[in-house]
């Protein structure tokens, strides 16, 4: 049986750096997006940018800061419900420096569980996670657009590059959460 299209929440290209994700879009605002993730470190694992594409926090007005922090809690209250979970992380790398892997400007939403990461090495292993090969979302993402690694990457066997299909499912079932909160 074929995967059945879905259609993206807007018609006009989204892009998350110079990388296409309209797809991958739940949510949209004036001025943010909400999208998932290609290599979640967690399910439910998601990210909410500014649809202005610029590298740092301090780059953006007001208005899109107020617009994206407001998103980001809105987006948290449904990941938190809609993946049973008890809490989040909510993550930024601001710059390069910071471990920020693509320049444009985006908060990690984590949803997580007691006890979720105890093989992981404790509840704080969600940051070298993020910091490590694992949160590197560009390079995610420049695997994917270029239909192979770079180098060897030895794969998580529980963390496993997803397809559009299966993005754009969980897509679309997190737009009707939004629309029906």
């Amino acid at each position: 049986m074929a995967a059945k299209k879905l259609a993206p929440l807007s018609s006009k290209p989204i892009h998350f750096g110079t990388f296409l994700v309209t797809s991958q879009v739940f949510h949209l605002t004036p001025l943010s997006f909400a999208f998932v993730n290609l290599k979640p470190l967690l399910p439910g694992h998601v990210l909410v940018s500014p649809r202005r594409v610029v590298p740092r926090l301090s780059d953006l007005s007001q208005d899109e800061v107020t617009d994206l922090f407001l998103t980001v809690q809105h987006v948290g209250r449904i990941i938190e419900r809609v993946y049973k979970a008890s809490s989040l992380n909510i993550a930024m790398q601001d710059g390069a420096d910071a471990g920020q892997s693509v320049p444009h400007v985006h908060t990690h939403i984590i949803p997580r569980k007691a006890a979720d990461m105890d093989d992981r090495g404790g509840t704080d292993a969600i940051y070298k996670l993020l910091e490590g090969e694992e949160g590197d979302i560009g390079q995610h993402l420049r695997e994917r657009d270029q239909g192979r690694p770079r180098f060897p990457v030895v794969e998580d066997s529980q963390r496993k590059p997803r397809s559009e299909e299966e993005m754009a499912e969980e897509a679309k079932m997190l737009a009707d959460e939004m629309d029906s909160a």
